[in-house]
């Protein structure tokens, strides 16, 4: 592991003489190599598994991403020659994967570091297109999630629901990824006119693509006649670019996942650290992040329950999302923490 402190040397110029001076400087406490998937349309890196880089720098830890592109077993699995030369190249402590096919990549590229797996949801459960498939079942990502435990050091999963596939016991870590509590604000005054937007309406937002068959747009889009209705409209702008989530999420009225299946939904912790009001299904760890806060409600599956769920949050007046973050520990700073203590764990 990297020392704290490093001599490095510097060519000055003095009246015309070159002088050699010493001097020393920072250095990281250790540098991490995230592997993680390169095939977004939007970005190059999925946006929560970059401010989860940033977040290490805070904690003196480097951190260089290597971008998996292609899918699928074969699209993998081509990029271990590519990975194998990255590590020739470059030196780091450890490797952190980010989905089990990229910890397969990892793996196979026969780095001499240790590895860290962070499981994402559907690499535990599968890709769930349908409630009917929400139940646990053996697929081929759930198999290979299976077998590659042996071969990394760590495995942390984001919500309980993940973690029911580590079978390894001793390396399992409940970790979900921290909010930007910083960036992530509740403001006073909303931002409608600059999302052109109508003052006079109500506005429930999905962040979802309401393409993806997992994240259930068809539940909100049942009811879209109805809420009119009601004036209130549904908005679904994805994508948008993550600076604007915030904007989006203190103009609305409430967010809105319908989801059939998720780990520890990223977007219910930036709703709450917005103060925006939402309505959830019972999915992955949500339960567990609203509890009885202020401003919430889980809905079942059915339109029905969604609108009357929709009808009775937009009416409240308080909401306690921020303060419920705090309590949990989810800030960017404390898990930032946490994963360092993870890494720390394994060099040892």
């Amino acid at each position: 592991m990297a020392t704290n402190l490093s001599s490095t040397t510097f060519a000055t110029s003095n009246n015309n003489k070159t002088e050699i001076e010493t001097k020393t400087v920072p250095k990281s406490d250790m540098k991490v190599l995230f592997v993680s998937s390169g095939n977004l349309k939007n970005f190059d890196v999925a946006p929560f598994i970059k401010v989860q880089g940033d977040s290490l720098i805070n904690e003196n830890i480097e951190v260089d991403y290597f971008r998996v592109v292609g899918k699928g077993l074969k699209g993998y699995f081509s990029n271990v020659k590519r990975l194998k030369e990255h590590l020739k190249r470059n030196s780091y402590d450890l490797i952190h994967a980010h989905f089990t096919l990229s910890a397969w990549v990892a793996v196979l590229a026969k780095p001499n570091l240790p590895i860290v797996l962070s499981l994402m949801g559907t690499d535990a459960y599968g890709r769930v297109n349908k409630l009917s498939q929400n139940k646990p079942s053996l697929n081929y990502l759930t198999i290979l999630s299976l077998l590659i435990q042996p071969f990394v050091k760590k495995i942390i999963s984001k919500s309980p629901n993940i973690e029911q596939v580590v079978w390894q016991k001793g390396k399992s870590h409940l970790l979900p990824n921290g909010v930007n509590m910083e960036d992530l604000l509740p403001y006073e005054n909303d931002f409608k006119k600059e999302l052109n937007l109508s003052p006079e309406k109500k506005y429930v937002l999905f962040l979802g693509n309401p393409k993806d068959l997992r994240k259930n747009y068809k539940q909100l889009q049942t009811i879209k006649e109805q809420l009119a209705e009601k004036n209130i409209e549904v908005i679904a702008p994805y994508p948008i670019s993550h600076n604007l989530i915030s904007k989006y999420l203190n103009s609305v009225d409430a967010l809105i996942m319908c989801s059939f299946q998720e780990g520890s939904p990223n977007v219910v912790k930036e709703a709450m650290a917005c103060n925006c009001k939402g309505v959830f299904t019972d999915v992955g760890d949500v339960r567990y992040l609203v509890n009885n806060t202020k401003g919430y409600f889980i809905c079942d599956f059915t339109p029905e329950d969604l609108f009357e769920k929709i009808i009775k949050v937009v009416s409240l007046e308080e909401c306690a999302g921020r303060t419920r973050l705090f309590e949990l520990g989810l800030s960017l700073p404390k898990v930032a923490t946490k994963l360092k203590n993870i890494y720390l764990s394994v060099l040892r």
